[in-house]
């Protein structure tokens, strides 16, 4: 089952984070589409579905901003592992060419969805426990997953933004102060991340939820993914939280040994794109999407430009860079038709005679039933879910983890190779890698296993390091050249962006270099 109610009763944040100039006359004008918190959160049920409009907002994810461009893009395009064929887009190709500014509109878009999630979550988090006749536990239970997805939130501001106003309250009037926050630390922003994650991980969620919403394990995953974070670059904390990581990422790796039918990789690689595999096994944290109700506006992107194979249509605006797909080792099936990446397949919206297209594309999104086959027309309506996180990723962060606080063990080595057994490749024995060959070793499989999935550039950030792919290792962020541009220390942040940057005086200064 997919998280698919229409979200109500939610409050949209209205600061000079989100709107700019403007923000009293909006609230002060009656809007007859929004449910005021006044009138709202009054009976247990509301708590639900106020919990669920805060998990409907990931969905910007895939929200158009501007001609052939969606906000996802972002990430993949700042990873030097992917190119587009139309061009067409001005912000996307400032952000190919790392010469993007505050005025671009995917990291605008990005920071005021992003502020959105929090206010709901905020809104949340305050009226849940006081909603009348609502059972402790499920007050504490629907806290938890607000709790949950702002840290989610926060997690991506942290990242993209460093020190960023840290905003734990609801704003429902426009004369709070908090409408023109300042920024506060990096590692504040941080403690509050862990404090939701640790609130929501004792919240009384199932192990695992096939519904969508958020389980232990998948609780368990993202504080593992936040500890390898704070391990590295801006924090720099080192082997305590290395040793952090790989403890919560154990937790998750010792469950899914004792439960192979609840969390496991998938055996073949066309799970990860399978409508009936979504929210299980390997899936341990997806935005949902549903055809018709909410659409996935995914495929276009990733599908080659104008060339009638698909139902979905076609604008190739993020694609794999031919030096990127070579970089991978021979033999390796992710890279085999089909895979991660096709070149095969029918014209006539999918459903007519073979053909060949001139390059690879990305295959591990692609919607069978959105995009059509031979004997089954599309319907060009996507509902593919989309993946925040996988289990193949928690196996590369415990073995990234204690090789850092500890040096490679058994269960480090088997996490690896598990991800390189399935795709057919051959590990050398674990005594032939050293703490510096075996952490190479687990960087590179990271970006090969999770390409396309918004984790490259995160990577890039905490460890200050960039995949060169021609020489198959890690070097330097600052001075490497990505998509014809030499990456400086400024790139490790995003610049605010430049409406809300005007409109608050409390953000200033802007990120270094910006």
């Amino acid at each position: 089952m997919k998280l698919t109610q229409k979200r109500i009763g939610t409050f949209v944040l209205c600061s000079a984070l989100i709107i700019g100039a403007g923000c009293s006359e909006f609230l002060e004008e009656e809007d007859p589409s929004n449910i005021a918190p006044a009138t709202f959160y009054t009976q247990p049920d509301h708590a639900e579905a106020a919990v669920y409009g805060i998990y409907e907002n990931f969905r910007f994810l895939s929200d158009g901003a501007g001609i052939f461009v969606s906000n996802f893009q972002m990430l993949d395009a700042l990873s030097g592992t992917a190119e587009t064929e139309t061009g067409q887009n001005s912000d996307l190709n400032n952000m190919l060419g790392f010469s993007h500014t505050g005025d671009n509109l995917l990291l605008s878009q990005w920071w005021r969805q992003l502020y959105e999630g929090v206010g709901n979550a905020n809104l949340a988090i305050n009226k849940i426990p006081v909603i009348p006749q609502i059972l402790p536990e499920n007050a504490q239970k629907w806290v938890g997953h607000a709790k949950f997805q702002r840290a989610l939130h926060y997690f991506y501001l942290v990242r993209l933004w460093g020190d960023v106003p840290l905003i734990t309250e609801p704003i429902l009037d426009w004369k709070d102060p908090n409408v023109t926050a300042p920024r506060s630390s990096t590692e504040n922003v941080y403690a509050l991340i862990e404090a939701d994650l640790l609130d929501a991980e004792a919240a009384g969620f199932p192990l695992t939820d096939a519904s969508g919403l958020a389980s232990q394990i998948a609780v368990k995953s993202l504080l593992a993914k936040v500890y390898l974070t704070m391990a590295g670059q801006p924090l720099n904390k080192g082997a305590a939280y290395y040793q952090k990581a790989a403890a919560k990422a154990k937790e998750v790796i010792d469950y899914a040994n004792a439960n192979p039918g609840k969390v496991a990789l998938f055996p073949i690689y066309d799970d990860l794109h399978d409508p009936a595999k979504e929210n299980v096994l390997e899936h341990i944290f997806m935005v949902q999407y549903a055809a018709g109700i909410a659409n996935a506006g995914f495929q276009d992107k990733f599908l080659p430009n104008n060339t009638n194979i698909t139902a979905s249509g076609e604008v190739g605006t993020t694609v794999p860079t031919s030096a990127f797909l070579a970089s991978y080792e021979a033999g390796d099936k992710r890279t085999l038709e089909k895979g991660f990446y096709f070149k095969e397949y029918f014209l006539g919206a999918g459903t007519g005679a073979a053909t060949t297209l001139n390059r690879m594309y990305v295959y591990k999104h692609f919607d069978l039933v959105a995009n059509g086959k031979p004997g089954s027309a599309g319907t060009g309506n996507s509902g593919l879910n989309y993946p925040l996180l996988r289990y193949a990723d928690v196996l590369l962060i415990y073995a990234e983890a204690q090789n850092e606080a500890g040096g490679i063990d058994a269960m480090a080595y088997n996490a690896l190779k598990a991800i390189r057994d399935r795709a057919g490749l051959v590990t050398p024995g674990m005594g032939t890698f050293s703490q510096t060959t075996f952490r190479e070793a687990v960087l590179v499989e990271r970006w090969h296993e999770l390409s396309f999935e918004g984790v490259a550039w995160f990577d890039m950030v905490r460890l200050q390091k960039v995949y060169d792919p021609a020489g198959n290792k890690m070097v330097d962020f600052v001075g490497a050249s990505l998509n014809g541009a030499t990456l400086q220390a400024k790139h490790f942040l995003l610049p605010l962006p430049a409406a809300d940057f005007r409109n608050n005086p409390n953000l200033t200064p802007n990120n270094p270099g910006w």
